[in-house]
């Protein structure tokens, strides 16, 4: 237990330790109320690193936690070592460096795994061209933006959009729907237009004959059913 304290407060781990105090805080305030996981979306875009696709608290919070981790188990080793002098000091700058490594890759592995389908491989952006997305950032401009969509085979991949300026509509904000009418695939990002999918409330239907003819295409669904309306600018 001593090993494992001295390695949190002791050079490198304490550079993580105290980001892991934070992280933990701010978790607190989100679990009582005080705060959202989404609070630094509006703030910071991590896609451009590799790191898109889930909030930037979350990713933040795993890029912190493992590299706390990897800085523990390596500070204990080095001190059974035995080592001193210039070459301790040269094994502590190498474990910072390596832990910063390898909390990178295990990250950006993490938040990219919700966004793969069953198989493994990730949705074609081609493929998603065309589709109704929700969005999950606080807003959409032409440098940032996140949204969910459902792909072909029926996951749900979280993709990188930007509204397109020259489209009419309101300005995009997170919970609204917006249609994925291109894909740049210099900046791995959609663009965007602003598009409202309602679904009117259900209503019963007039009784009708037995015998009587459907009145047209659009009276030939379940009596019951609710009817969607779609209004994509």
């Amino acid at each position: 237990m001593g090993e494992l304290i001295d390695a949190a407060v002791g050079f490198p781990g304490v550079a993580f330790t105290s980001a892991m105090a934070v992280v933990v805080c701010f978790w607190l305030l989100v679990a009582v109320g005080l705060g959202r996981a989404d609070s630094f979306d509006e703030d910071a875009d991590l896609g451009a690193a590799g790191l898109g696709g889930v909030p930037v608290a979350v990713a933040v919070s795993l890029l912190v936690a493992t590299g706390w981790l990897v800085t523990l188990a390596g500070s204990v080793a080095l001190a059974r070592t035995g080592w001193t002098g210039l070459a301790h000091a040269a094994g502590d700058v190498g474990l910072l460096a390596v832990a910063a490594l390898v909390a990178y890759g295990a990250t950006r592995a993490l938040v990219r795994a919700p966004a793969r389908g069953p198989s493994g491989a990730d949705p074609s952006p081609q493929d998603l061209v065309g589709s109704v997305c929700t969005v999950r950032t606080g807003w959409v401009d032409r440098e940032s933006g996140r949204a969910e969509v459902a792909a072909p085979d029926g996951t749900v991949a979280v993709v990188e959009i930007r509204q397109d300026p020259s489209a009419p509509g309101e300005p995009l904000a997170v919970g609204s729907g917006a249609l994925l009418h291109a894909y740049d695939a210099t900046g791995a990002f959609f663009w965007a237009v602003p598009c409202a999918v309602a679904l009117a409330p259900c209503r019963p239907r007039p009784a009708r004959a037995a015998d009587a003819p459907p009145e047209g295409p659009a009276d030939t669904g379940p009596a019951d059913a609710p009817w969607p309306h779609a209004d994509c600018a």
